[in-house]
């Protein structure tokens, strides 16, 4: 092997040590700057690293090897290997590792004060070590003279608890890294937990930054229901709780008791004040004080839920703070008007203040509403206004933020073009509108679990281009147009009584106006009073009942989108009667002002926007994949726009620490079986969009997993971003069985038709 060298000049590149009678030129290698500072107190020691005793000229070289030390290791790991020169012997549980004092006492803080520090191993030939295994103690040595560390499932448990009795830094970071890249959340748990017994304060904070983004799933694995109520509470506590309703932090809760109820269910109390029940809605609340099992045994339990249902029928302030998810925040910018009606979905991350283009609206549309519910992005309504074509849509659509793919929803009962919507109680609400000349009054909720539509009692006003707020269960209309003039009046749904009633008016009627709130106060940003585009916001008190005017915002704008996000407001967008603008405007509530933000990528008015909170990231490999179950009854767009409902004012290995057994995640479509890794697999609901128009059965059987499946090898990495040889195995998996089975239907009715 070539030996490397390093020359250095004897002036700048080196540290000079002066003697009476010579200079000593050492490298600024840190350790050899620590021998030298050691050497200049020490004569005896000064002479080890003396290279000349006269005086440097120029002409003078130092050659510096730089693989010189790891072939000295390796030569003294070879040594080790035949027992040369070694001066102690380690035993462990009866095994016995020959090894030199003077390697360990370099490798180790801990050997170093067993062999220097005066202890009476330092004149032992053989020493004891208790609380380490024979595995770990090979591989540590094995370090210690090669640099070289191998971790593996079965025995990082065994190297991190060493490694930090022996004090080798390097060994804890490679058994951290090692564990932080195995998280999942069968597992989480227990890396959080056995990297505090081992004061692994990085490792500790990584795994649970993990199970706060990816709760939703740790919850469902055996380790959560192992908590101590004190990790429990301290767990649920949290702001930074990544999830989409605050019933999961409940029925999490809930699943936790009843996992050990005898001994839990006295617990319960305590438990329940650390779930921001303020955040569930009254119908979850009274289902749950009238049917859970849990309840009944601890009365308070029931008495402070109880306490809480009232407040929020009362429409009081929740008293506690939502929580604010530590995942990435974006700000979902759909459709808008800019010459045509645009079909275009942007999203802007707050975190690097970038915007991105994703999948284009199923048809292009203005004047839409939109939301974020239950983890789907919403379109709702607006209309298609094209070049020699122009139609109001009832159309609802909902975007997937992880397979990212658009997917169609019952319609609402009407089409509606500049549409408010908002949600309240887990249910989206579709406010006015207009369908062509017809204005509307009427008011609609959508519920995601039924796919369903229903009527609720309607406005008092007509109200196109309307601005649709909640706050404390509230529903508030604010402003719009009648067909006559733009309204400064101001409704509120109470879905108490299904009753809208007047609140005090706006200073100013306009319509297109950005609506928004931050806590208790309602801002009305801009708009349109019948003559020009206004720069005024005027914020609404909702505890007192009382209008104000605030800073106005920069730049005259109707038709723009107002969003809040981490106590701001971001306006986007809009018309300025002679622009489409692109201009996004930011305002500060503390300081009230308006300051320039990111503009869009191209100017627009008439879109909708929505904060979306991005899913946990810990995904298997079929969300890339994802096939979501036919909406209703599983006909067709246009028959469906036809008859919607119109209901009237009505794992991991086991070695790992803490974890649990694996999960299944190898599935498929089909039921031919993959010719690609050979395992049976199974149809899912829904095979895909064009074959909506078969209907196809939906059948759901049991997935199965083949052992031997390539798929069940990979790792939860490689699952979560799976390499592109295995995405494209993938989709021919799916692609022909899809194929197939949407050949044998049509082949079977085609055999009927025959047969009759």
């Amino acid at each position: 092997m070539q030996t490397q060298m390093q020359y250095e000049s004897p002036h700048s590149p080196l540290s000079q040590i002066s003697s009476p009678n010579h200079r000593i030129y050492t490298t600024r290698l840190p350790e050899e700057a620590e021998m030298c500072e050691t050497s200049a107190r020490c004569d005896i020691a000064s002479n080890c690293y003396r290279f000349e005793e006269h005086d440097a000229t120029d002409d003078d070289m130092t050659f510096c090897m730089s693989n010189y030390a790891r072939e000295a290791l390796k030569m003294m790991f070879m040594m080790r290997s035949h027992g040369m020169l070694t001066d102690v012997v380690l035993e462990v549980k009866k095994e016995l590792f020959p090894a030199h004092k003077v390697v360990l006492s370099a490798a180790s803080p801990y050997f170093k004060a067993m062999f220097t520090g005066g202890l009476k191993e330092a004149e032992m030939s053989r020493v004891q070590l208790q609380g380490v295994c024979p595995t770990a103690m090979s591989r540590i040595l094995y370090f210690m003279y090669t640099g070289q560390i191998r971790v593996t499932e079965v025995t990082v448990c065994q190297l991190l608890p060493a490694a930090t009795m022996f004090q080798v830094p390097n060994v804890i970071d490679a058994c951290c890294a090692f564990l932080e890249r195995q998280l999942d959340p069968t597992n989480a748990i227990g890396i959080a937990n056995f990297a505090e017994q081992h004061g692994c304060v990085e490792l500790q904070k990584k795994a649970n930054v993990f199970i706060e983004r990816n709760f939703t799933q740790v919850c469902q694995e055996e380790e959560f229901l192992q908590l101590s109520a004190y990790q429990l509470i301290a767990l649920i506590r949290k702001d930074e709780l990544n999830v989409q309703e605050e019933r999961e932090v409940y029925n999490a809760v809930l699943k936790w008791v009843k996992y050990d109820e005898d001994n839990r269910h006295c617990k319960m109390e305590h438990i329940l004040g650390a779930v921001r029940c303020q955040f569930l809605t009254p119908n979850f609340l009274k289902e749950q004080m009238k049917n859970c099992d849990v309840l009944r045994k601890v009365p308070a339990c029931r008495e402070y839920l109880a306490k809480i249902f009232k407040d929020l029928t009362l429409h009081k302030c929740p008293g506690v703070k939502e929580r604010t998810p530590n995942t990435p925040r974006m700000i979902f910018v759909a459709g808008g008007f800019f010459r045509h009606s645009l079909d275009i979905l942007e999203a802007y991350n707050v975190d690097d203040k970038t915007w991105t283009t994703l999948a284009n609206l199923r048809i292009p549309r203005s004047g839409l509403g939109a939301a974020f519910l239950k983890g789907k992005f919403y379109a709702v309504g607006g209309r298609n206004n094209n070049i020699g074509s122009s139609y109001d849509s009832d159309w609802v659509d909902r975007y997937s933020t992880v397979s990212e793919t658009w997917r169609p929803c019952s319609p609402m009962s009407v089409p509606r073009h500049r549409v408010g919507v908002a949600v309240m109680d887990e249910l989206m609400y579709a406010v006015g509108g207009s369908a062509g000349t017809e204005y509307h009054n009427t008011v609609e909720y959508y519920d995601p679990d039924l796919d369903r539509w229903t009527l609720v009692q309607p406005m008092h006003s007509k109200r196109l281009g309307v601005g649709v707020v909640v706050v404390n269960r509230l529903l508030y209309a604010i402003g719009g147009f009648d067909g006559n003039e733009r309204l400064a009046s101001v409704e509120c749904y109470h879905p108490e009584n299904n009753a809208w009633s007047f609140l005090p008016p706006l200073q100013t009627g306009r319509s297109g106006a950005g609506v928004a709130a931050i806590n208790q106060y309602i801002y009305v940003v801009g708009g349109f009073d019948g003559t020009r585009q206004l720069a005024t916001v005027e914020r609404y008190d909702t505890e007192n009942e009382t209008w104000d005017m605030v800073a106005p915002i920069q730049i005259a704008r109707s038709a723009l989108s107002l969003t809040p996000l981490d106590g701001k407001l971001y306006a986007i967008g809009g018309f300025d009667g002679n622009n489409f603008l692109s201009i996004v405007e930011v305002y500060d509530p503390r300081t009230n002002t308006w300051t320039k933000g990111t503009p869009l990528k191209s100017g627009r008015s008439g879109h909708a926007s929505a904060v979306i909170y991005q899913p946990a990231s810990a995904t298997t490999f079929m969300d890339y994949e994802e096939s979501e179950p036919m909406q209703g009854d599983g006909r067709s767009d246009e028959s469906r726009d036809r008859g919607s409902s119109r209901d009237s004012f009505g794992g991991r290995s086991p070695h790992y620490p803490g974890t649990s057994p694996n999960m299944q995640f190898h599935s498929s479509y089909g039921k031919s079986g993959c010719n690609n890794c050979e395992s049976k697999m199974d149809i899912q609901e829904g095979i895909d969009e064009e074959s909506r128009s078969f209907q196809i059965p939906a059948i759901r059987n049991e997935e199965l997993m083949n052992p031997n499946c390539p798929w069940s090898r990979m790792t939860y990495r490689e699952r979560r971003d799976p390499p592109e040889s295995f995405q494209e195995k993938r989709k021919a998996c799916i692609l022909s069985a899809a194929a197939k089975v949407i050949h044998n239907h049509i082949e079977g009715r085609f055999r009927k038709i025959t047969a009759t």
